[in-house]
């Protein structure tokens, strides 16, 4: 009890001093970022290549994930899209001119076909004409009909393909093509990304607080592999009375000092102003405190040296007030 009047006797000696030489204390405490990295897929942990306490850099790789499998089915990828974009590409350039010259040579052996199939034709119905119907069977000469109906057919057929095949590919078909060549590039792209997922790295500056995975085991994007307390930006968080919110507004200069360095001080800057009140927190031990509204500032500190660590103690001084 003696110990905590003690604190608060302190706490309200400090204030007065405060308003003796015109600056304004405030306490409180270092607030770090933190991060709990995770691999975007899912899979087994190859390597991981960072310790507790560790500081890491921004783009830093700090973990593995066994990626055999995804570079086998991206080299099938890439080989089914070289075979789609082939594809397109014959049909872009169409038939070859020795594929041309080779249709229109179907073309003249069918005609070729069809007109000695037609003379036929003629051939028995004059000897029909001739021998009044005895020299030629009815049998033969509808067969020999038939035939010339059926070369006649063929011809026209080599006749529209060498047609189609001058003309070149329809658009139809060029534009599914296309499609599928860019499916299969996509699916190229995805699988590349994937494996590049494999390699997990540092979002920024940072040192490693917790290192949860070791290699072998399963992860998911849902499972953290390492807990990491950011570089920056770091803050103070410290609670103004009423009275003094004129002095604490946002964008206000603020030296920052800690009892591990307290000749050494830091340079912050108000960066919030918290717009609600709140009961002093439990920390402040005194009766008259834990009923005061307060209202939580936070001092956005420039910390070259990396001094501050989570959760340090820290004094926040302001300046001077105007006309003081």
């Amino acid at each position: 009890m003696i110990l905590i009047l003690g604190s608060g006797g302190w706490w309200w000696h400090r204030q007065a001093a405060n308003k003796d030489d015109g600056t304004l204390t405030l306490h409180g405490n270092v607030d770090i970022r933190q991060v709990s990295l995770a691999f975007d897929g899912s899979g087994r942990v190859a390597e991981v290549l960072a310790q507790e306490g560790d500081r890491v850099h921004a783009g830093a790789v700090v973990a593995r994930l066994d990626v055999s499998t995804m570079k086998l089915e991206a080299e099938q990828a890439r080989a089914q899209s070289e075979a789609q974009q082939q594809a397109l590409l014959k049909l872009r350039n169409g038939s070859r001119s020795e594929e041309l010259a080779q249709l229109r040579s179907r073309v003249v052996a069918a005609k070729a076909d069809a007109e000695r199939a037609q003379d036929e034709v003629a051939r028995l119905q004059e000897v029909s004409a001739s021998t009044r119907g005895r020299g030629v069977s009815a049998q033969d000469l509808q067969r020999a009909s038939t035939a010339a109906q059926v070369a006649r057919a063929k011809l026209d057929e080599q006749i529209e393909a060498l047609r189609l095949a001058e003309r070149g590919a329809r658009k139809e078909d060029l534009a599914a093509s296309e499609a599928q060549a860019k499916a299969a590039l996509a699916r190229v792209a995805l699988l590349d990304h994937q494996i590049a997922q494999g390699e997990l790295k540092a979002p920024s500056d940072a040192t490693v607080r917790s290192r949860l995975v070791e290699p072998g085991d399963m992860v998911s994007p849902q499972r953290p592999v390492f807990a990491l307390a950011l570089a920056g930006p770091k803050w103070v968080r410290v609670y103004a009375n009423e009275p003094d919110l004129g002095r604490v507004k946002p964008g206000t200069h603020v030296s920052v000092t800690t009892d591990s360095a307290p000749t050494t001080p830091l340079q912050g800057v108000v960066g919030f102003v918290s717009p609600v009140a709140e009961f002093t927190p439990k920390a402040v031990q005194t009766d008259e405190l834990r009923t005061s509204l307060v209202y939580e500032v936070r001092v956005r500190v420039v910390d070259p040296q990396d001094q501050l660590r989570m959760g340090q103690p820290a004094t926040a001084r302001f300046p001077v007030a105007t006309g003081n």
